[in-house]
């Protein structure tokens, strides 16, 4: 396991460094060997900052915390970062249980179909419970966080006038605005 550590507005001093590495240095024996832990610390006011982000196979788990204490920080995000990689671990048995189970043995019963109904059946259900429908306006990013702010929302969809293409301005926690544009 290996750590990047990053500080926003201060130095990440070798004493910090030493307490994240033992601190989440229980991840360990759920984490890959050659996982990356990226921690980026920032100070505001009286608040430390402490964001993780460990990229893994098809997905990011991240922990953002802040608090008076660095060391609250780093307790809370180990154990944030624990219970995601938990259920992102059960969730991949499951699927691969499941998957397995219903296929193979569905499928030496002489019932294929069968097997890929249960398959089907075992994925997740998205239930839609609204369905909106509008008309996207070319604008620059600028005039879709006032559109956004305007309607009281934290997303909102547009019509780059630039590029022609589909892009997204969201609302971040820390009050700054995103922008998401396809590739």
């Amino acid at each position: 396991m290996r750590f990047v550590f990053t500080g926003k507005g201060m130095t990440v001093s070798e004493g910090i460094k030493e307490r994240v590495s033992r601190k989440l240095g229980r991840l360990e024996k759920l984490l890959p060997d050659n996982a990356e832990l990226y921690v980026t610390f920032s100070e505001n006011k009286h608040l430390t900052k402490m964001e993780v982000s460990v990229p893994l196979h098809k997905r990011m788990l991240r922990a953002e915390v802040s608090n008076e204490d660095a060391s609250v920080c780093m307790d809370q995000a180990a154990d944030i970062l624990e219970r995601q990689i938990v259920k992102y671990k059960t969730r991949l048995r499951d699927r691969r249980r499941r998957s397995v189970a219903t296929n193979d043995e569905l499928t030496f019963l002489g019932a294929p179909e069968v097997a890929e109904a249960e398959a089907a059946e075992a994925s997740p259900e998205i239930i839609l419970t609204r369905t909106k429908r509008f008309a996207l306006k070319p604008m620059d990013a600028q005039e879709a966080v006032m559109e956004m702010e305007l309607l009281n929302h934290s997303f909102y969809v547009f019509r780059n006038s630039w590029t022609d293409e589909i892009n997204v301005v969201y609302k971040r926690n820390d009050g700054e605005y995103g922008l998401i544009e396809p590739q």
